[in-house]
Formats: structure tokens, sequence, C-alpha cells
């Protein structure tokens, strides 16, 4: 059979300067100090908060630049905002705030969206409580991680005697302009009676320990991905 037989199939290279727009779901979280407020991901990136304005690092603590072909690190959004409403609809899911987001730098397509190394947060929409009212608050959630307490959208009703941010409090704590109310996020819930706070169910030591696992698999990886990307990197050059 004529022709040559390439180990690697040629992708382009893809990488942007100029702002590309998204969508995507993220938890709101609080500063231990109350001076500062970030965002966390709502699946794989839930132990690592992000600024407004940040880099993607490996949530699995491997050192290659982020997003690599060989891992599944990196930020995501969706191209199309009902997209992210729709996953805000998942029960997991509902104390999610959605976020229009700016990509930029290195990126890789996928089906619905983009996985990319930079991000700019230029604004957060909070949906409903989860008695079906608008929420009107931020709380205390009882969660969190090292550093920071993840806060949950509520009514003033629901919100008792917990320790709260308004929408714009926490906007400027967080460094974007707009915090909007979006009651389309998310699917009302029946109303119901506002109940006390309880300590997440996660056992932070497991977490812990399964993360650093984790981590230590992925270091090991590290130096087989470097030859992988410098021989990708060869065969693009051709």
């Amino acid at each position: 059979m004529g022709g040559s037989f390439a180990p690697f199939a040629r992708s382009p290279r893809e990488h942007s300067d100029e702002p590309l727009p998204g969508f995507k779901l993220a938890y709101p979280m609080v500063a231990a100090d109350g001076r500062s407020c970030g965002f966390s991901g709502v699946t794989l990136g839930r132990a690592h908060v992000y600024r407004a304005v940040d880099d993607a690092l490996c949530a699995h603590g491997s050192r290659h630049a982020c997003p690599s072909r060989w891992c599944d690190c990196g930020f995501y959004c969706f191209h199309d905002i009902g997209a992210a409403r729709d996953l805000a609809c998942e029960p997991d899911h509902r104390s999610a705030v959605l976020l229009e987001v700016f990509a930029s730098g290195r990126y890789r397509r996928y089906e619905r969206g983009l996985r990319y190394a930079r991000q700019r947060v230029g604004a957060v929409r909070i949906g409903r409580c989860e008695c079906g009212r608008p929420a009107e608050l931020l709380a205390d959630s009882g969660a969190g991680t090292v550093g920071w307490r993840k806060l949950l959208p509520v009514c003033g009703h629901c919100a008792a005697d917990r320790p709260t941010l308004t929408p714009q409090r926490f906007g400027e704590l967080a460094g974007v302009a707009q915090v909007l109310q979006d009651g389309t996020a998310g699917a009302p819930a029946p109303p119901q009676q506002p109940v006390a706070p309880t300590a997440t169910t996660e056992d932070p030591g497991t977490v812990a320990l399964l993360s650093a696992e984790v981590a230590v698999l992925h270091a090991r990886l590290d130096e087989a991905l470097a030859r992988l990307d410098a021989l990708q990197s060869k065969l693009d050059g051709r």
C-alpha cells in the first residue's frame, strides 16, 4: 500500500489572543477572612478556587501547561447559555451560579464548547433559592474547602441568621462588575420550610487522600506527557 502512516493524527494548534465568549456554572466562594471572593468548579475543579481573572491549573496537581491534550485539565465553558441553564437543572448543581466568561490563550474545542487556559468572568447570574423564590442573598452553606467557604443563593426568608453577602458586595469582592438576578437558571423547587444548615457530607480527609494519590499518578505521567508533546510538536512542524 502506498503512502505513509503517522503515529498521531495532526490537529491545528488553537490559540486565541481575542476573548472568546462562553457560559459555565460555578459555586460562589468567600475567603475565610471575608476580604475576597472567587469561584470553584461544579465537577472536576471543586477543590480549586479561581478568581475573576485567572489561569487554569491542572486539577490533578500535574505541572504541564493547560489545557493538555493528554489530560482533562483547563477551564471549561459552553458556547450556548441554554446548555449551562440545562445543567443547572440537575439537583447537584442547583446551588451554582451561571457565569458569562471570556476565554483566551490556548484552547481546545469539544462538541458543546471550549477547554481553555485563561479566563475572565464578565458577569455572574444568580438563580433561585432552593425554596423556589428568587435568590436575594448569598449565604454561608456550611461547606467549603481549605481557606474558602461555599456560598448558597437564598431568598431573604431562607437566609435566617446565617452570614450573608449581598450580590453587589459579592461582585465587589470578586472583582466582577455585573451580578445579575437570573430566575431562569435551574428549575424552581416546591416551597418548603427553611432548615438549619448542615455540614458537608464529604469527608475532607478522604478527599485529601484521594487528591494526593491522583496527584502522584499524574506527576509520574508528566515526563511521558512532555515527551509526547515534544514528539507531536515535531510532527506538526513537518
